[in-house]
């Protein structure tokens, strides 16, 4: 693609910070994003790559390790990367989703342990789910007591996303008090990950998900990540976060296939002209640089909405729930406009759908983000 066409997309955060991004996304993440889909492999040279360029700590302070950038350069970066692979993005993520809740509830021993780590390219997974709770994480199956001086967890966490490769853990268990969150290195003893039947997926693929066995994990106390039985109202914050960075990589999407079509259409020629000169096809592009130009511009938004903790909720809802429907759409316009080619194997067009469809769904659904936005405005309606 060439640089005018790249610049259909401007940045919307730190330019110098986007430009070095996209330098690095085009030598060595685009590349790579075939065989990454082909094999579902965790992309860890890339990630440890991507950290030393700053992007896996880009938001925590100077005094860990961190570059402490508004919440739009994360944004950004995952735009940026997923762009050039929705599989290596997700990978960020996760890691984004671990040092959030640390930053935002942890001690400051727990902080002051991991949280310079990440800078350092620490790989890490976020275990809510459970096969028998799924999004419900309310009540958990997976169990949390005191011993001593020290924390006991027993249970399993299913279809965890990163978790093949990840070296650290944040998991959510059931205390006496309530649902609580816990950071738990990987070579903890009495910690196992497998490979369960329905482990892999049709997008997103960053290696298969796995579930993870807890059987007599110890923990040291300040391994509890905030106050006892806040667990859910910690990850629903922290999801906040991981929702509009999964809102950025959806726009990252978007534009990759309708970058790839628009070139695509640009030099096939059909019936004597070239494809893109047929005014029904000019359309399809039409409406889908509008819509990515509207669902972008939300997107932003959420991350700004994360930084002044203002309507944090509404935005950061209503931004997943519209880039990841847009992603979809315009992933499958892309392949309507590059007709026979846009359904080979060999092209990329198949990988931007089904990671985008697959973005409609993981990191909460439409139908969830729907019901959280409901809430919000039904309080105004002076429903309850």
């Amino acid at each position: 693609m060439s640089e005018d066409a790249r610049d259909l997309w401007r940045p919307y955060a730190n330019e110098a910070l986007v430009r070095q991004v996209r330098g690095f996304v085009e030598r060595r993440v685009a590349p790579a994003a075939h065989d990454i889909d082909a094999r579902d492999v965790y992309p860890t040279e890339l990630v440890r790559e991507l950290a030393a360029l700053g992007c896996n700590a880009i938001c925590l302070p100077e005094a860990y390790g961190g570059r402490a950038e508004p919440y739009s350069s994360a944004v950004a970066v995952c735009e940026e990367v997923g762009y050039g692979s929705a599989a290596v993005a997700i990978s960020l993520i996760t890691i984004f989703q671990a040092q959030t809740i640390i930053r935002l509830f942890g001690s400051d021993s727990l902080k002051e342990r991991y949280l310079p780590r990440f800078a350092g390219g620490l790989i890490a997974s976020y275990a809510l789910t459970e096969a028998s709770h799924g999004s419900d994480i309310r009540t958990l199956d997976t169990k949390a007591r005191r011993e001593g001086g020290m924390w006991v967890l027993d249970g399993e966490k299913s279809f965890i996303t990163s978790g093949s490769e990840a070296e650290f853990f944040v998991i959510l268990a059931q205390t006496e008090a309530g649902v609580s969150a816990f950071a738990v290195p990987r070579e903890s003893e009495g910690l196992t990950t497998y490979v369960g039947h329905n482990s892999a997926t049709m997008g997103l693929r960053n290696g298969p998900h796995v579930n993870i066995r807890l059987q007599g994990v110890r923990l040291p106390l300040d391994h509890l990540i905030g106050e006892d039985g806040k667990g859910v109202r910690q990850a629903v914050t922290t999801l906040d976060y991981s929702r509009t960075a999964a809102a950025g990589i959806s726009i990252g999407i978007a534009r990759a296939a309708y970058d790839a079509a628009l070139a695509f259409t640009a030099n096939r020629v059909a019936f004597d002209q070239k494809v893109i000169q047929f005014q029904g096809i000019q359309w399809y592009f039409a409406e889908a640089l509008a819509r990515i130009d509207a669902a972008r511009l939300l997107v932003y938004r959420a991350a700004e909405a994360l930084d002044s903790h203002d309507d944090v909720m509404r935005y950061a809802s209503g931004a997943k729930l519209i880039a990841a429907e847009v992603a979809t759409d315009v992933a499958s316009k892309a392949i309507q406009v590059c007709g026979a080619y846009g359904t080979m194997v060999n092209a990329p067009f198949s990988r931007y759908f089904r990671d985008a469809k697959t973005y409609e769904i993981g990191g909460g659904s439409s139908e969830v983000l729907k019901n959280t936005l409901a809430k919000y405005f039904l309080g105004f309606a002076g429903v309850r």
